[in-house]
């Protein structure tokens, strides 16, 4: 008797890099009607499309490259949010688990969003020049904040190549200029959710620390270098190559996310790998960056290396950039602090495969801290374009 297997369907989508990410993009419409909805189903899909769970951590059978930056998708719509162009919904899909996190977003894929929705059609026709600029206005629908691309054209289409360079891709491309409206987390609170600009993190087996906890682009948890024994100069393979480490730094993770009151319990933090993030400061050094660049330490304000999805990043997430630049921006943070203190609008900083350029504006308003915009810029590139496969029995 013959087993009956079922054939593949196939999906239409766009495979971008936006920044020093990449990820499967798809029109809300263009999914399976079972996947237009939040649910079991839609996350079933996304991760067969990706290629997860791999216990082999590889995503061969998938889209996904294996590592944090590589293993998103994104679902772009229409907007219902008046005052925006377009609904973005982020996933980052775990590589050897079978869930998808919906907690956070990703803020390099974010430089991304416009220019597909642009060539997807998604915005007025009116709105696109010859030549020049439009503002996309992006709804982040999963920390309910707004996002705005700054997006050149070129002929009337979407420009993507250009003489952009970013530390951490390897080939320049038009510039994307990405603002990120009141990046305060409304959906962790306050922006200090403990109401301290250094609070002391006692997390069992590995000591007292002082801590920065911070909602803005994405809640993340900075932490001295020097105090976990770190220069600031560490390289990917510095940390990545050690189990002990990097159990101690998701130890760490999970108790910041307590405090933070992210979580409740530690073993919520399992299924919760994409927020908080860790990332740890020291002052201004020079290094060699993973590319055999030379960074001198005079044209840097600090350094920051942080980790993404239990690894330490080959770069830095865009999220975790607006947390590094809003924090600077505030006396007394740990990132302040290293960053030479005072009074900033803007900071460079070093990670591993380069510097990077953050400003962002705060004040003090009725006893607390507010900062009205976080800006970078970016850069994103169309890999693929036309559909993805998947079995037709995935759910």
């Amino acid at each position: 008797m013959s087993q009956q297997h079922s054939a593949q369907i196939r999906i239409p989508a766009t495979y971008m890099r936006g920044g020093t990410s990449k990820g499967v993009f798809f029109r809300l419409a263009d999914l399976p009607d079972a996947a237009q909805q939040p649910g079991a189903d839609r996350d079933a899909i996304l991760l067969r499309v990706i290629g997860s769970p791999d216990p082999y951590g590889k995503q061969t059978d998938g889209m996904g490259g294996a590592t944090s930056s590589t293993s998103k998708t994104v679902i772009v719509s229409p907007s219902q949010q008046p005052g925006h162009d377009v609904d973005y919904l982020f996933g980052q899909v775990s590589i050897d688990q079978p869930f998808v996190d919906w907690s956070g977003n990703c803020g390099n894929l974010s430089a991304a969003v416009g220019p597909f929705a642009i060539a997807q059609g998604m915005l007025p026709a009116e709105r696109i020049p010859e030549n020049g600029f439009v503002e996309v206005r992006i709804w982040q629908a999963n920390i309910g904040k707004t996002i705005i691309n700054r997006v050149p054209i070129t002929n009337g289409q979407v420009q993507e190549t250009g003489a952009f360079e970013l530390d951490g891709v390897t080939f320049p491309a038009a510039e994307i200029a990405v603002d990120f409206v009141d990046p305060a987390d409304a959906l962790g609170g306050a922006m200090f959710p403990t109401g301290n600009l250094v609070d002391t993190l006692d997390v069992p087996g590995v000591g007292s620390l002082n801590a920065t906890l911070i909602n803005a682009g994405i809640p993340t948890i900075f932490l001295n270098a020097a105090e976990l024994g770190f220069t600031g100069r560490e390289l990917q393979d510095d940390i990545n190559g050690s189990g002990e480490i990097l159990t101690r730094f998701e130890t760490i993770r999970a108790h910041g996310a307590i405090k933070m009151g992210l979580i409740m319990e530690i073993a919520e933090a399992e299924s919760r790998q994409h927020t908080p993030k860790v990332a740890f400061v020291a002052p201004a050094a020079s290094y060699t960056a993973s590319s055999g660049k030379a960074v001198d330490q005079h044209n840097i304000d600090l350094l920051v290396r942080a980790l993404s999805m239990g690894k330490l990043h080959h770069a830095m997430m865009g999220t975790a950039a607006v947390a590094i630049g809003t924090a600077a921006a505030i006396p007394g943070t740990l990132v302040n602090t290293a960053a030479g203190g005072g009074e900033r609008n803007q900071v460079v900083f070093g990670h591993p495969s380069g510097t990077l350029k953050v400003g962002a504006e705060a004040a003090m308003v009725d006893g607390e801290w507010q900062v009205t915009q976080a800006s970078m810029s970016r850069s994103a590139r169309v890999l693929m374009e036309g559909w993805v496969k998947i079995p037709g029995s995935t759910r």
